[in-house]
């Protein structure tokens, strides 16, 4: 059974109540959702919340809710924490609540190591950086990986540093530079692992969880892709997910 499990806290640091912003009248949170329902790989989703509120709109929507202690501090821990309850379920799907328009392919695609590879215990995604915007942002985490697609390294900094290049704009045309997409595929197995371990040196310095696991040993399958999402963490990240909405989304629905 492949589940996906979408973590949506309520108290974001940088966007209160992130999971309940409206976008075209619809909660974030239920984009999300029905964005991951359209995978055709998964057979089930499950959105993690810790909030009252949040709980009591998915209900409303109809969304597949489970509630789960609010001291949980990470959604690696909460999706961890919902997937021991389900019996069956042999491959976990991270899926950003913060997602509200990620394509069911890009999911599917991050899957599919873990069903052609028994090896594979973790997988992500990774899209080729277009734009110097993208290069220097530190929000946007880069990533570099060896020739069996094994992540390397992650970095809020750009990776790998292009030493001919004059510009930044020349780093991206001389080199590829890959931006990681926070999107993972657990086998259940792993995700216990991964969850079980404390944080590590590096994680805590860049604060990037995944570092954990390379920190102790595990393998990071790096699935490259054409798709992309927009990630809402601010204000202004919102605004622009309103904007594409009203562009591209909307008229879709109207069709």
């Amino acid at each position: 059974m492949i589940v996906g499990i979408i973590p949506a806290r309520f108290a974001s640091s940088r966007l209160m109540g992130k999971p309940l912003a409206s976008i075209g009248g619809m909660p974030m949170i239920q984009h999300t959702y029905e964005s991951a329902k359209k995978s055709k790989l998964l057979h089930d989703v499950i959105i993690a919340v810790d909030d009252q509120k949040v709980y009591d709109t998915i209900s409303q929507f109809g969304g597949n809710v489970k509630m789960t202690p609010a001291d949980i501090q990470t959604g690696s821990d909460r999706i961890a924490y919902v997937a021991d309850t389900i019996r069956g379920a042999e491959i976990v799907v991270n899926i950003q609540g913060d997602e509200p328009f990620i394509p069911g392919r890009m999911i599917d695609q991050a899957i599919e190591p873990l069903l052609f590879d028994k090896s594979v215990d973790v997988a992500t995604l990774a899209k080729k950086i277009t734009t110097v915007d993208e290069l220097k942002n530190p929000s946007v985490v880069k990533v570099v990986f060896d020739y069996n697609n094994n992540a390397l390294y992650f970095s809020r900094s750009p990776i790998p540093f292009v030493r001919s290049a004059r510009t930044n704009l020349e780093k991206i045309q001389q080199a590829d530079i890959y931006k990681h997409i926070g999107l993972y595929v657990y086998r259940k197995e792993a995700l216990t692992k991964f969850t079980s371990t404390e944080p590590t040196d590096l994680e805590m310095i860049e604060k990037l969880e995944q570092l954990r696991m390379l920190e102790n040993g595990m393998k990071i399958k790096v699935v490259t892709t054409e798709y992309d999402s927009i990630s809402v963490d601010t204000q202004e990240d919102l605004n622009l997910a309103r904007k594409y909405y009203g562009k591209f989304i909307k008229p879709k629905e109207k069709q």
